[in-house]
């Protein structure tokens, strides 16, 4: 089930609400940060199966035109945050920790996609609620 991963490969599985990130560490073995359980507590960074990363979702390889860090290097700095459980959906999610083993900056395109959404729904709601008038000089 490789298909010609590479070690610090950046692997994507898409879920129903979310894109979950994770970074290809060799054998079969990928690196990504847990998230949160069910009870809402934070789990941390950690090494799994392939299997168990993608589940029933399975998972594509995203392309990077730059990188800062490839191979090895990329994994090694996956490898060193394992176990951190500093997990925060809107600013230290699996999406800014693969982004960081890459590049060097935490980011995450996906946040940044909810948040614009979420300020377009609500500006739409103000609208309708507080409508504005129209003002005349007289």
């Amino acid at each position: 089930m490789d298909h010609d991963l590479q070690p610090g490969d950046h692997l994507v599985s898409r879920r129903r609400w979310y894109i979950h990130h994770g970074i290809y560490a060799g054998n079969g073995r990928v690196i990504h940060y847990r998230g949160y359980t069910k009870q809402l507590k934070r789990e941390p960074v950690e090494e799994v199966s392939i299997e168990r990363f993608a589940g029933r979702h399975g998972f594509e390889v995203k392309d990077w035109a730059a990188r800062q860090y490839t191979g090895e290097s990329c994994v090694a700095r996956a490898r060193m945050r394992i176990g951190e459980r500093r997990y925060r959906l809107l600013s230290n999610n699996c999406e800014h920790f693969c982004e960081w083993c890459i590049t060097g900056q935490p980011h995450s395109a996906q946040v940044e996609q909810w948040l614009a959404w979420a300020k377009g729904e609500v500006n739409a709601l103000l609208a309708k609620v507080w409508p504005r008038t129209a003002h005349t000089a007289h």
